[in-house]
């Protein structure tokens, strides 16, 4: 199956980017890349806002917006996936091209503009099919909407009852103004609206997880900020991080494109943002590692330095939908090595063993 993996990703390096990405989605519906379910052991098990996960590699938002292929992702061994982001209302996003390979950086930039169907059509696509696993959504906000915090809720009252957690993403860089809703008293008013609204739902589903999704490019102040608004507000997880505007030390060609970067070049800044928030917060608000992973061995980092679970996207462009699913299984024998009975025993272990360094000024 590797060897048609392989394949299969040199004949869509042939493609530009985006068109590529809509062909690997329908191969990945069509079964083309296999898989069974997800990779578990008993030393993978493991729980973030009190979600059991089978292990803790998942898929980041951005890859299935649509949720075109939300069963045949979580065959490729992850743990879980996340949709989105979700707009209320459908959105063409950015003008073509907005997705760029730099392969010599093994990383992407985008600049889609929360391209997406729409919510009702996305959940339609997400309950079209049974599927077996973890799925979140990622909230998004329509771009021509001045008051975001109603376009997170709309999303968030949709999507209740058919998704397991809701990501509040304030920190895509292409949606103009979005990430000035990081900023304390905006960030704490945001945060309020929507965590009451999941608390005034109704019936007899269960209580919906509330992640928030922070950009990497934030100073120390920044960082503390949020940390103290999260814990304030009773945020369940904090996803760290999205793309950033860093551009510095690449190499390729189109390293100069405007929009997000993602990928290799985000691994020590994203990891530095994640170390500083479990330090901030003690431990006690879950956090979700993403940036740079595409090995064991950095999934692992990303768990020393604080995080409960991680996510991945940018690699697969380059390694394959079966990433999530290695991954996991080098996660298994890097715990077992240092003598760790579970993913749970190894989350911070780098502020235990040492002191580990504090995110530079972006």
């Amino acid at each position: 199956m590797r060897v048609l993996e392989r394949l299969g990703l040199s004949a869509l390096r042939c493609l530009d980017p985006e068109q590529a990405h809509w062909f690997a989605l329908r191969a990945l519906d069509a079964g083309l890349a296999g898989g069974a379910g997800p990779v578990t052991a008993p030393r993978l098990e493991t729980e973030i806002a009190g979600i059991a996960l089978p292990n803790p590699v998942g898929i980041a938002a951005g890859f299935d917006k649509n949720a075109v292929a939300v069963g045949a992702a979580l065959r490729t061994g992850v743990g879980f996936t996340e949709i989105g982001a979700v707009t209320p209302r459908p959105q063409a996003g950015n003008p073509r091209p907005r997705l760029f390979r730099l392969t010599e950086d093994r990383a992407a930039i985008n600049r889609f503009g929360f391209n997406n169907d729409g919510m009702e059509r996305i959940l339609a696509n997400l309950t079209a099919r049974p599927f077996d696993g973890v799925v979140g959504v990622n909230l998004g906000a329509n771009k021509e909407t001045e008051d975001k915090a109603e376009d997170y809720i709309a999303v968030l009252r949709r999507f209740h009852g058919h998704v397991r957690f809701a990501t509040i993403n304030v920190s895509s860089p292409n949606t103009e103004r979005l990430r000035d809703l990081q900023g304390r008293a905006a960030l704490s008013a945001l945060l309020g609206r929507v965590v009451g609204i999941r608390d005034g739902l109704s019936g007899s589903k269960p209580r919906l997880p509330v992640f928030l999704k922070i950009a990497p490019d934030l100073d120390d102040a920044e960082i503390v900020d949020i940390a103290e608004v999260a814990m304030a507000q009773g945020i369940d997880a904090i996803v760290a991080t999205n793309t950033t505007l860093a551009r510095a030390g690449l190499r390729s060609a189109a390293g100069t494109e405007a929009g997000g970067l993602s990928g290799a070049p985000l691994f020590q800044r994203s990891t530095a943002v994640l170390s500083r928030l479990y330090a901030l917060t003690g431990g006690s608000v879950p956090l979700i590692g993403v940036g740079g992973i595409a090995t064991a061995e950095e999934a692992y980092a990303k768990i020393r330095a604080g995080a409960s679970a991680v996510q991945l996207y940018t690699a697969m462009i380059y390694d394959g939908v079966s990433l999530g699913g290695r991954i996991a299984e080098g996660l298994d024998a890097l715990l077992a090595r240092d003598g760790y009975a579970c993913v749970a025993d190894a989350v911070g272990a780098d502020h235990r063993d040492g002191e580990p360094g504090e995110p530079d000024e972006t």
